[in-house]
């Protein structure tokens, strides 16, 4: 089982970023499965499709066998940066 935890950075006064990261109930380690970029405006029509592939994703693969598993969500989402250069 694992606790979901949205992390927000704000980037600029224009940007910002939600990772979507979760907390393995049995280990206490931590995972980010995805990042969300927001930009204003907003497009508002593409948040419920972000939210539904969030559930599709944790579905299909637990997030610590898709993205590894940390020890503090700080090194999780920064591994999560690493790997896709943000």
């Amino acid at each position: 089982m694992f606790t979901s935890i949205e992390v927000w950075k704000r980037v600029d006064e224009r940007t910002a970023i939600r990772y979507r990261c979760f907390r393995s109930t049995g280990t206490g380690k931590y995972s980010v499965q995805s990042a969300d970029f927001y930009h204003l405006p907003l497009d508002r029509a593409r948040i419920p499709t972000l939210d539904e592939q969030h559930i599709e994703l944790f579905i299909e693969q637990p997030p610590d066998e898709r993205s590894g598993s940390f020890d503090t969500i700080e090194e999780a989402i920064a591994a999560h940066d690493d790997e896709f250069a943000r």
